[in-house]
């Protein structure tokens, strides 16, 4: 069961970050994104939190120990996992609304978005960087 909800929901994942990346940010493929894939995925999480947190032995987020009891489990790390790529596509959905509301090239946003999709912070970390510039460089020619 948890190979199959992690495929379902990686797969689902990419589709959504393929679409997001490529396709024309229409309204209804963004509501589409944050309300139906990014809903489902976070469904998904809390049916796997409530039905397998509380039941893995020494599990929490206390300590390091405790962290990794949890993802020493299936249904912990199928949970984390499908946190991670909700959170992940959350942030990318608004990173790219951001950015086109900012009027930032399309090209410019690419490495943003895969950075958000392969790893999380690091995509965020590149937005904040592309905003500052902007600000910095608005002042100068101000």
């Amino acid at each position: 069961m948890f190979d199959t909800v992690f495929s379902l929901a990686s797969t689902a994942a990419i589709i959504g970050w393929v679409a997001l990346i490529l396709l024309p940010r229409w309204p209804m493929l963004i509501a589409g994104l944050r309300f139906g894939l990014i809903g489902a995925l976070s469904l998904t999480y809390a049916v796997l939190i409530f039905v397998y947190f509380f039941r893995i032995e020494g599990g929490g987020f206390g300590s390091i120990a405790e962290v990794r009891a949890l993802f020493l489990s299936d249904g912990g790390l199928v949970a984390g996992w499908v946190h991670y790529l909700a959170f992940d596509l959350f942030i990318g959905t608004w990173i790219a609304v951001e950015a086109d509301r900012r009027g930032y090239n399309r090209l410019l946003q690419v490495p943003m978005l895969i950075g958000t999709f392969m790893f999380g912070p690091i995509g965020l970390l590149l937005f904040y960087i592309t905003r500052v510039t902007e600000m910095v460089l608005s002042r100068k020619r101000a």
